[in-house]
């Protein structure tokens, strides 16, 4: 039995691939060769800081437009409980469509928050949703009585 399933694997692995064609992508041939070019591109700029209290300062430039820098520090360093890296930055580069993406950066203890033209927004509150809740927050607080109507 063994016997068999070596021959089924080995057959398996020398099937014969010369009639499988390579993927091709659905984008224009220009497109694929700036896309997937193999020539070097060289960084016109680059500088790094580290400093011993874990603050950093970190940038680079490179020779298709690529930028990128960010710096980075410990808040409340030295008290345990509410010590954060907090690093903040910015890069940008050109898509293949040509455009130019930017995007900056805050990364905290309250998560990471990019901020770019390129991002999609969530679409605007509709004005009748948005009056009702202008409304609503003119209300005084109620006490957790007032809110369950079941206790009266």
């Amino acid at each position: 039995m063994r016997f068999i399933v070596l021959v089924l694997a080995v057959a398996a692995v020398s099937a014969d691939v010369s009639s499988f064609q390579p993927y091709q992508s659905q984008q224009p041939q220009q497109q694929q060769q700036q896309q997937y070019t193999t020539e070097p591109i060289p960084i016109i700029r680059q500088e790094q800081v580290i400093n011993p209290d874990g603050s950093y300062k970190w940038s680079y430039e490179t020779g298709n437009g690529i930028a990128a820098e960010e710096q980075g520090y410990v808040k409340n360093l030295g008290v345990p409980e509410q010590e954060a890296q907090t690093a903040q930055g910015q890069f940008q580069y050109t898509a293949p469509d040509g455009q130019v993406i930017q995007l900056q950066y805050i990364a905290d203890e309250n998560g990471f928050q990019p901020q770019g033209a390129h991002l999609p927004t969530p679409p605007p509150i509709p004005a009748e949703i948005q009056k009702a809740l202008d409304y609503l927050a003119t209300l005084p607080p109620q006490t957790p009585e007032a809110r369950d109507y079941r206790t009266k």
